[in-house]
């Protein structure tokens, strides 16, 4: 579940409004230090840390819920409030470092968007979020589990095979998608914190699969055997219906947002 660089966007919108009549570009004010884009290593320790928070409080927000209360409605419940939460305040600290993606699936649809030369992450940029982002969920998975006094790794036996989970799937991913690009495209990425996470808390709902949404998540979510957990098997199709519906959420974007011609 994840978002896009929407400080750069903000920073270029901001940048054109501020020309004067001559068109000229405005300049710092004196002493202030010019914007600067992040190093990679920032934004990969930013997607790592971030993914690795997120996949924690997926996790240790299940098994709190599963330790307070046996009604599965509300341990859903608290599993999602916490969630939004968390994904919320997570885009806000480091959107402006990383764009925020904790999401493989994110990231890739925005290197297919940018490849020609448009503003998005490059292709070296995307072969560095995608592994770290694993690993942070990973480790997200893990630190959760050491919290709550849970095995460390202990592979997921709750079973997610059924074909209408995968449809489920599908439908998250190209919905989370088709929010987050059309936000750039419509030049609202400054509502990515709160719609995204919104988002994400209701597909928790309406979905049949509880929206992982999220391949790096669902892989860190196989290594612990509670609520939140996915059983290693279902991983695979898990994941490439999540890229089915990255695919579909871009067709949606191209469709819905499609530019016009310009009047004569």
């Amino acid at each position: 579940m994840t978002a896009t660089e929407a400080t750069e966007h903000d920073r270029a919108g901001e940048s054109a409004i501020a020309h004067d009549a001559t068109g000229t570009e405005p300049q710092p004010a004196p002493g202030a230090t010019p914007p600067q884009a992040p190093p990679l290593i920032a934004k990969a320790a930013a997607e790592l840390i971030g993914t690795a928070a997120l996949v924690a409080v997926v996790v240790g927000s299940g098994v709190q819920a599963t330790e307070l209360t046996k009604d599965v409605g509300l341990q859903l419940l608290a599993n999602s409030t916490a969630t939004v939460f968390g994904l919320g305040v997570l885009i806000v600290l480091l959107g402006p470092v990383s764009g925020a993606h904790f999401n493989p699936a994110v990231t890739l649809a925005e290197w297919w968007t940018a490849r020609r030369g448009g503003a998005g992450v490059t292709l070296r940029e995307a072969a560095v979020y995608v592994p770290v982002q694993i690993v942070g969920a990973i480790v997200g998975a893990i630190l959760a589990d050491a919290m709550f006094g849970e095995p460390l790794v202990e592979w997921s036996t709750h079973d997610r095979s059924a074909g209408h989970l995968l449809l489920g799937e599908v439908v998250a991913t190209a919905g989370l998608i088709l929010l987050i690009f059309g936000l750039a495209r419509t030049d609202r990425l400054r509502f990515a914190p709160v719609a995204v996470a919104s988002y994400i808390g209701a597909a928790y709902w309406f979905t049949s699969s509880t929206s992982f949404a999220n391949p790096a998540v669902t892989i860190g979510r196989a290594f612990t055997d509670t609520f939140a957990g996915i059983a290693p098997g279902s991983v695979p199709a898990f994941v490439g219906m999540q890229l089915v519906g990255a695919v579909v959420g871009l067709t949606l974007v191209a469709l819905v947002f499609m530019r016009g011609r310009p009047a004569e």
